[in-house]
């Protein structure tokens, strides 16, 4: 009997270890080779955290696709334990119970993920010819496609905004960047009266853009950046360039017309790449097409110049801070005009836009300015947001930060440059403690930054409440750099 009661409060300790794996798997994508890298690399965080009173920053999200997931897992465990009624007892029971629980249960979702497959996949399919027969019945709208390492989000919510003042324009919303993603934006928020679909792509692994592109078959193409982000899954930067490129090469294939690609031209990456020679380009250098110039920023946003093609400009002011931004607009600006929409006519339109939340978002709070930039950092965002923290003059300033994560081998070495340019910009440095905390700290001191100004919390809550305590009057200018999800 005690060791039937043993065996009942092992199952209800693996309940509560199966969904945190099930939290996780849908963090990770619903990917089973992304899950079981990650499973193996972080075994131990099954047993503690799913126990840990601390709300997830993302909870678990019950969808059709996760309650499939736990009912089949739930099925084959739960004949597991009538088979031991037939043939084992009460001791087999607490054997099984404790395999599975420290053994099976942190890649459960994935044995149930590969039983629920063709399920799975002809539902996506239904989806999928929804969402292909709802484009195909508007010939005439325009697809446009941006992706990139980073800024693509910014640079779609910017391009939305402008293209709005000429024409009635969708896009996928927040960072839906995924197949299925664009999928239920189609199918919930299509409508005949739409003249363009602005459509993000995401990726992870090399033929995730294509994929995309098979689906929604764009007719122009926007990439904002590459660099290695991600690279713990694509393994190199040439996988990186030659998914990026995906995207072109289906506007070329599609078109026959490179003028419908448009290339961040101060990105290494893009510029080195030599492929589509009539593109597009735009840049912050003089090295594009449309070229920025005259860049002011304040804390009251800043101010620059456009110059097109053929040579005209225009003078723009945006409520938005940094040169990093200056580049997503010259892009969205470049795009649009290319549509036909005149450069006087985007400057309502320019003023008009709002930081997107979460990317270099400007926030006031009392003695504190805040610059938002928590979302998914990179090695080339986290040098702009520190580019633009430095434009802050006679302010103490102040980084939050736990580094940057799915950089593969290079991300000791990439957080120990992180960490000697903070030194170059920051007052105070505070490190919210995960596997990156000893690169970036060797990187400050590396610098010859003073001990006494690194600090280090164990949470975003605890780094806040220490850079509120800190003496004196001046005020603080506060980047927050970047806020790992639930799964690191």
């Amino acid at each position: 009997m005690i060791c039937l009661i043993i065996s009942l409060v092992v199952i209800l300790y693996a309940t509560q270890v199966l969904l945190y794996a099930v939290h996780m798997f849908q963090q990770n994508g619903y990917k089973n080779k992304v899950h079981a890298a990650w499973a193996v690399k972080n075994y131990g965080r099954h047993f503690t955290k799913c126990l840990a009173k601390k709300p997830a920053k993302k909870p678990l999200v019950f969808t059709p696709r996760v309650i499939r997931l736990i009912v089949t897992t739930v099925i084959w465990f739960a004949v597991i334990c009538i088979l031991n009624r037939f043939f084992g007892n009460q001791y087999s029971l607490l054997a099984i119970a404790v395999i599975y629980t420290f053994a099976i249960a942190p890649f459960a979702p994935i044995i149930s993920n590969l039983i629920n497959r063709p399920i799975e996949t002809s539902i996506a399919n239904g989806f999928k010819k929804k969402a292909v027969a709802a484009l195909s019945d508007m010939p005439e709208i325009k697809v446009i496609g941006i992706t990139g390492s980073y800024g693509k989000t910014s640079v779609k919510f910017y391009l939305k905004e402008l293209l709005s003042a000429g024409f009635e324009v969708l896009a996928t919303p927040e960072s839906y960047n995924t197949p299925m993603g664009v999928v239920k934006t189609i199918n919930e928020k299509l409508r005949p009266t739409h003249q363009i679909f602005i459509c993000e792509m995401g990726a992870r692994n090399v033929g995730d853009i294509k994929e995309l592109c098979d689906l929604v078959h764009p007719d122009l193409g926007v990439v904002t950046s590459i660099g290695p982000q991600h690279l713990e899954s694509f393994k190199t930067i040439e996988n990186i360039q030659a998914t990026k490129f995906e995207l072109p090469d289906a506007v070329a294939e599609k078109t026959g017309d490179e003028s419908r690609i448009f290339l961040n031209y101060d990105n290494e990456y893009i510029s080195s790449y030599g492929k589509y020679s009539g593109a597009v380009t735009y840049s912050l250098k003089g090295n594009g097409q449309y070229n920025a110039s005259g860049i002011s920023t304040g804390r009251t946003g800043t101010e620059f110049t456009v110059t097109a093609p053929d040579g005209t400009g225009q003078s723009y002011k945006m409520r938005l801070i940094g040169e990093h931004n200056v580049i997503n607009v010259v892009g969205a600006i470049a795009v649009s005009h290319s549509l036909g929409m005149d450069l006087k006519d985007l400057v309502i339109p320019v003023r008009r836009l709002a930081p997107v939340e979460h990317r270099l978002d400007l926030i006031e709070q009392g003695d504190m300015t805040i610059i938002d930039d928590a979302y998914n950092s990179n090695p080339a965002g986290a040098k702009a947001a520190l580019d633009t923290l430095a434009m802050f003059t006679g302010d103490s300033k102040v980084v939050i930060t736990p580094g940057m994560v799915e950089l593969g081998t290079e991300q000791e070495r990439l957080n120990k440059e992180f960490g000697v340019q903070i030194a170059a910009v920051a007052d105070t440095a505070v490190i919210v403690d995960n596997e990156n905390t000893q690169a970036i700290k060797s990187g400050l001191t590396e610098a010859g930054y003073p001990e006494e100004n690194i600090h280090t919390a164990s949470s975003f809550n605890e780094a806040m409440g220490y850079v509120r305590g800190l003496p004196g009057e001046a005020h603080k200018v506060v980047l927050i750099e970047n806020d790992l999800t639930d799964n690191y």
